[in-house]
This record gives structure tokens, C-alpha cells and sequence, in this order.
């Protein structure tokens, strides 16, 4: 988990509003973001706990490999600007 693919990974749990926020923000940007439900996938909970303290805090976000937890709209445009930016420009 978290490796470095030069991907958006988007980590979230059903219920939870603060991802729902999230998701529906980058509806807009045409951003591709691969998204991982950590109620399915122990490993990927596994990784939110090793960047969130402890704590299975989503949404949590890797950008290129660089975690961010519960990141803002706004951060997380400004992480792919900074380690990502050719998936701004793939987006046709």
C-alpha cells in the first residue's frame, strides 16, 4: 500500500461524510483517483493505521506515494501539482 505509483489513492470507509465530500469535490476535477474501501481491504486499513497514528482516520490520500490524512480539496490539488503533475495534464 502507498507505494509509488504515480497515482491518486483515495482511502474511505462507506458512512463516513467527510469522504463522501471528498469524492464528490473530485467528481469535478477529472482527476483519476483509484479508490480503496479499507472495510474490504485489511491491508489497505493496515496503511491508513501506519500514516494516521494509529487510527483508521479517513479519508486518507496518497498522491504519488506522499500520504496525506483527511486532506482538503484544496490539499490534496496542491499535493499532484507538487508530485503529480502530469496527471493534471493527462486529463485531456
Amino acid at each position: 500500500m502507498g507505494e509509488d505509483r504515480g497515482e491518486v489513492v483515495l482511502y474511505w470507509r462507506p458512512g463516513c461524510p467527510y469522504c463522501m465530500k471528498l469524492r464528490f469535490r473530485l467528481l469535478f476535477t477529472r482527476l483519476p483517483v483509484r479508490k480503496v474501501n479499507i472495510w474490504r481491504d485489511p491491508d489497505a486499513a493496515a496503511f491508513v493505521r501506519s500514516v494516521a497514528d494509529g487510527n483508521e482516520t479517513v479519508p486518507t490520500v496518497t498522491v504519488a506515494g506522499h500520504p496525506m490524512v483527511n486532506p482538503s480539496h484544496r490539499q490534496l490539488l496542491a499535493a499532484v501539482r507538487e508530485h503529480a503533475p502530469r496527471l493534471l495534464n493527462d486529463q485531456g
